[in-house]
Formats: C-alpha cells, sequence, structure tokens
C-alpha cells in the first residue's frame, strides 16, 4: 500500500483542556520559536494566551496517528466582536469600512501549525473546516492580522511594497493601520520591485489568502510585543472565482 500521509481530524475546542492544548502549540511557536510575548503569557504553564481566548472559536488540527493538536486557528464572528466591542485587530487597525458594511464578518487570528508539519497538508485541512464554518454561518468577508517575523522593516521593504502595490484592498475593503501606529507600506517604487524575492518572504499564510484572491489593508503595523511586522488580510468570498473557491473548499 502507498503512503498516503498522515490524516488530520478538524475540529472545535468543546473544552478548557482543548483550549489550553492550542495555547500550549501557540506558546511553542509565537513565544519559544519567534520570540513573541504578551501580558497574559503565562510562561510557567507555558501558555501563550490573552484577554480575547474566551470569546474566540479555537479551531483544532489533530494527528490522527499521534492524537496531537499539530495545527490552530481562532475564529470571533462579527455579531460576538459587537458583544465584546471589539473585534482583536481594532488595537492596530481601523475596521470602520468592514463594521459599516452590513455583511457578515468573520475574524481570524492566531493560526500556526507545529514546524515538523509546515509544507504538508495541515493548513490546507484548517482552511477545509474554516470554509466549513464559513459556509455554515454564511460569512461573507473573513479578515485578520498575519505576520511577518522581525521588526526591521527595511529588511521587509520588498515583500511589503509587493503587497502594498499589487494586492492592496478596493476602497470598501480598505482597512487602514491606526494612525498612531501606521508604518506605510509603499517602501519600494512599484518599477522596482523584485517580486521573486518579494514572495520568498512572503509567509505561507498570506500566500495561501492571496491565491484565494484576498487583499492587504493600508499600512502595516510593528508589534514589539510578538517581535512582528503585521498586515491585515480581507478575503470577500463573493471575489473568489469558482477556481479559488475549489481550492477553498478542498474540492
Amino acid at each position: 500500500m502507498p503512503d498516503t500521509g498522515p490524516s488530520f481530524t478538524i475540529k472545535l475546542a468543546e473544552t478548557e483542556a482543548e483550549i489550553q492544548a492550542a495555547q500550549r502549540l501557540r506558546y511553542d511557536v509565537f513565544v519559544r520559536e519567534l520570540g513573541g510575548g504578551g501580558d497574559l503569557v503565562d510562561h510557567e504553564a507555558e501558555l501563550e494566551k490573552d484577554r480575547f481566548d474566551q470569546f474566540f472559536d479555537h479551531m483544532l488540527a489533530y494527528d490522527d496517528c499521534t492524537g496531537e493538536i499539530i495545527g490552530v486557528y481562532r475564529m470571533l464572528p462579527g455579531e460576538r466582536a459587537a458583544d465584546l466591542g471589539q473585534f482583536y485587530s481594532e488595537d492596530e487597525y481601523e475596521l470602520t469600512v468592514l463594521k459599516n458594511s452590513g455583511r457578515k464578518l468573520l475574524e481570524l487570528g492566531r493560526s500556526c501549525v507545529h514546524p515538523d508539519y509546515r509544507g504538508g497538508t495541515a493548513l490546507y485541512h484548517l482552511w477545509n473546516g474554516l470554509a466549513a464554518y464559513v459556509a455554515e454561518r454564511e460569512i461573507e468577508v473573513l479578515f485578520g492580522v498575519a505576520s511577518f517575523h522581525g521588526t526591521d522593516v527595511t529588511a521587509l521593504a520588498q515583500p511589503l511594497s509587493m503587497l502594498h502595490h499589487n494586492h492592496l484592498a478596493p476602497p470598501e475593503l480598505r482597512v487602514k493601520a491606526q494612525p498612531d501606529v501606521f508604518q506605510p507600506m509603499d517602501l519600494v517604487a512599484k518599477d522596482s520591485l523584485d517580486r521573486r524575492a518579494a514572495m520568498v518572504q512572503v509567509p505561507a499564510l498570506i500566500k495561501a489568502y492571496l491565491r484565494l484572491g484576498g487583499f492587504v489593508g493600508e499600512g502595516a503595523f510593528i508589534d514589539h510585543k510578538f517581535n512582528t511586522t503585521d498586515v491585515c488580510l480581507i478575503l470577500d468570498t463573493a471575489r473568489m472565482n469558482d477556481r479559488q473557491r475549489r481550492i477553498y473548499g478542498g474540492a
């Protein structure tokens, strides 16, 4: 029999233990691997958490062979954010254009995959689970911050500029970094871009959004606590073509 690789189960966390398992993987990736931090990070228990966790749904990817959680995503539907009083990314981005759109919103964040499973199908399975979640709740616009490692924007000038020049959201979806933290992304002129070199620096999650027709907001946010440079990704499901829908839905 040929080796078909690992199989995965995708589910929403139902217990505090499952949420803590997600936070433990996040600690391994965001704190131990990438050098991030935060006010509520529990270094003793090795849990990366914040005050928003209790309001989000947490999607988990299990390796069926080991039973271990190897990928996570967290999701905040718009109506729950309204009850909470804000979206997580509102500290970084002005979201009025989305909040006033009258469309059903879903904020995504804290996506990570165990290093042993990167480059495989784990992220693909998480996306399939997300597609089912979105379809069930009739979500129209997905958005959330995604990160480049490091805070040196000069080192990220090519990829940030490529995103700004080639993938900037249309005005009706164009969120902007908050004025007091706005970091311009158009650091290299469009005719001076090296697209190949730029794409090498773009993280897999951002590439996945771009393949599905996603956009970026205007301006980046330098997150010194997490040692990252953040961009806001926006995906309008109504704009996806048939090929993108097949990729997104796992067909």
